[in-house]
């Protein structure tokens, strides 16, 4: 999570209510709505132990407290250790938590203790963003355009092909590439012969990535990036859907996927 900052997290819930009514206007769910139908799960009355990590560059501001408005958001109970690491770990399962979210710079866990199931953050974010671009209500095609095959791009192209659509990607990174292709079987979107959509999926960590000639008049972004991969150019001329949010939607699916 070494990618977030303080200044990321601040006022996260208005975001996601305002993320939130871009969603229900674009795809007529809402965030909960879409990880049902994704998950098939519905928040209950388990208990949610959040526990502080201090390895790598440490504990980000505001990041447990964030999950923990995150957790009582969608319903569910939870509460964050007063000891980080493994004393924390001990004493959220002391305290009864059911579920544990906890991060370090490489991996961002939910785990339920009860049935066993375990989620990452980035497969998660990936799908949640992919599965939000896939059901823009103001389109009748079935391309989608995937801008970045890292993890979360992956996790996003892999959902998106499961679903039968016609996947199209670009990554700068050519073994990226050439893996989605041959384990996926996306298409190459080829800058040189650009194509429009109405379902875009992005994410990267760099801003500015889609360019003009990859969206229609009328789209869905969807990107859990920083910074915005949207030029603010092409927001204001074009009548673009813009989902994007640092952190809830992630953490939303991770919950739900665990349930």
């Amino acid at each position: 999570m070494a990618l977030l900052t303080p200044e990321d997290l601040e006022d996260l819930l208005n975001k996601l209510n305002m993320n939130n009514n871009i969603i229900k206007e674009a795809t007529g769910m809402d965030i909960a709505q879409i990880c049902e139908a994704v998950y098939g799960t519905t928040p209950d009355s388990r208990k949610v132990g959040i526990v502080p990590i201090t390895s790598g560059n440490g504990i980000i501001g505001n990041f447990s407290s964030s999950l923990l408005a995150i957790t009582e958001y969608f319903g569910l109970e939870g509460f964050i250790t007063e000891h980080p690491d493994i004393t924390g770990y001990h004493q959220a399962v002391a305290n009864g938590a059911d579920i544990i979210l906890m991060a370090d710079d490489h991996i961002f866990v939910a785990h339920n203790l009860r049935n066993g199931k375990i989620a990452t953050n980035h497969v998660c974010t990936g799908v949640i963003y992919s599965e939000i671009a896939s059901r823009y209500k103001h389109t009748d095609s079935k391309d989608v355009l995937v801008i970045g095959l890292g993890r979360v791009g992956y996790a996003g192209a892999s959902h998106l092909v499961e679903k039968g659509f016609n996947v199209y990607a670009c990554d700068p990174n050519t073994d990226f590439m050439n893996k989605a292709i041959e384990e996926l079987g996306v298409k190459a979107f080829d800058i040189e012969s650009p194509r429009k959509f109405s379902m875009v999926f992005e994410a990267t960590p760099n801003a500015n990535t889609i360019s003009e000639g990859m969206i229609a008049e009328r789209c869905l972004v969807s990107t859990p990036g920083i910074p915005c991969a949207l030029p603010d150019e092409l927001v204001e001329k074009y009548d673009i859907d813009l989902v994007m949010e640092p952190l809830v939607i992630g953490v939303a699916a991770m919950l739900y996927s665990v349930l």
